[in-house]
């Protein structure tokens, strides 16, 4: 009786914690203020009268997923070069204007969109979104600083290179999304860093910084109504169009592969991967519950029969980043080189225990209330708050996404997990980087 009695406690906590998490994103979605400016610019607003700070991201469609391999990695590129100064003030001027706010100031390129994140003391919210607006609408783009930033990237990517599990990430997207656009890392290549030049950069800015390519969310202890009439004020103006139907990319081919790199490492890492849903696809929720099942802190799968049980792993566990083309559930193991064969043996039985055998009630309980309390927690802040808003906006998946998200992860079934485990892990690509064998 007294497991029965801990299962129904554990069941218990789980439908509280669920039915408290859905009067939060209730309550937050009531606080949200959108506008679409007439030139096609997004404004989303949310006011927190909690914490006096502000924190705003301007995301722009443009990364990785327009990128070739002749280009890779111009999206970052970019944004490195248009934190380095303004047509009004140099790089050092701006690091001095955030310092004066109380706040930070920084931009890159991702995989669906590009941001200029920023964050404040919030009575300084006026001078954030006017330094923001600054770096997005009148960048300097100099020729000196394009070269100078060339030479930081390529540091960072031979230091990627370098870093063994970085490495074996970019090597299994490379191989999973053979052919695609995601399979470029977004921080470039060598080779395509060399062929970017000013002129380069210059296009890519001109063809990404349109209105309606843009949206701005800001988070914090802020009147809605002031930040949308300062927004229509510094972004108004800017002239707009109508956002052209992108040409749709050829899917990636799930195709069982293995891969092996060596590199010289204290580690193995072995990587399983297979292509996932993308976010707005029906599997989502699902798929984020077997991701969880499987690797989800101490109580996933991996962790306590790979690292606990067997010692065969220093590092368990399990990603699955929803994307809008067809995007990757990864397992992860980091293992000593002597135990690589096995624990590559035993990551595979796990994946086909999976497949083959239903999870348990209580596992299935205990995922939902992770996946959803980790959801809840990772979006407390001002900062995060802002990207999820301008993440989801850009996404197109709608406003009312967290609060569907939620709703289909409590939906979810023992079945529905064996069913996305047999689709998905179904051919699987495994990527091994080790140490160089001794002949």
């Amino acid at each position: 009786m007294r497991g029965g009695r801990v299962a129904f406690s554990s069941v218990l906590a789980v439908a509280l914690t669920l039915s408290a998490l859905a009067t939060a994103f209730a309550d937050e979605a009531t606080s949200v203020r959108r506008e679409r400016l007439p030139n096609g610019m997004t404004v989303i607003v949310r006011e927190n009268p909690l914490a006096p700070v502000v924190a705003l991201s301007l995301m722009v469609a443009t990364g990785s997923r327009w990128e070739t391999l002749e280009n890779a990695g111009i999206s970052n590129f970019l944004h490195a070069v248009m934190v380095r100064g303004t047509t009004k003030r140099d790089g050092s001027e701006i690091a001095e204007k955030v310092a004066a706010i109380g706040g930070k100031v920084s931009a890159s390129g991702d995989v669906d969109y590009s941001e200029i994140r920023a964050t404040a003391l919030a009575r300084f919210w006026r001078d954030l979104l006017d330094l923001t607006a600054e770096l997005a609408l009148e960048p300097r783009l100099a020729p000196a600083d394009v070269d100078g930033e060339r030479q930081f990237l390529l540091s960072r990517v031979q230091r990627r290179r370098d870093n063994p599990a970085s490495r074996a990430f970019d090597e299994l997207y490379r191989v999973l999304y053979d052919g695609h656009p995601y399979a470029l890392a977004s921080i470039g290549t060598p080779e395509s860093l060399a062929r970017i030049d000013h002129a380069a950069l210059v296009a890519w800015y001109r063809e990404a910084y349109r209105p309606e390519r843009m949206v701005l969310a800001v988070s914090g202890q802020v009147s809605a109504p002031d930040v949308l009439r300062e927004a229509r004020r510094l972004f108004g103006a800017v002239p707009g169009g109508t956002r052209a139907a992108e040409k749709p990319l050829n899917p990636p081919v799930a195709a069982a592969r293995r891969v092996v790199v060596e590199q010289p490492a204290q580690q193995a890492q072995i990587l399983l991967g297979a292509l996932a849903p993308p976010l707005d696809h029906a599997d989502h929720a699902a798929v984020r519950v077997l991701s969880t099942v499987l690797g989800g802190g101490m109580a996933g799968r991996l962790f306590s029969e790979l690292r606990d049980k067997k010692g065969l792993a220093y590092t368990a566990t399990s990603y699955y980043d929803a994307q809008r083309e067809p995007s990757a559930l990864v397992l992860y193991l980091g293992t000593a080189p002597e135990n690589t064969t096995r624990a590559e043996q035993e990551l595979a039985a796990e994946v086909a225990r999976i497949r083959d055998g239903p999870i348990s009630g209580n596992e299935l309980a205990r995922a939902q209330g992770y996946l959803l309390g980790r959801y809840a927690m990772d979006r407390r802040t001002n900062e995060r708050q802002a990207w999820y808003l301008a993440f989801y906006d850009l996404e197109r998946v709608g406003a009312d996404f967290p609060d569907r998200y939620r709703r289909a992860v409590e939906a979810v079934t023992v079945a529905d997990v064996q069913r996305v485990a047999r689709r998905y892990l179904a051919t699987p690509t495994t990527l091994v980087l080790r140490p160089r064998e001794a002949r």
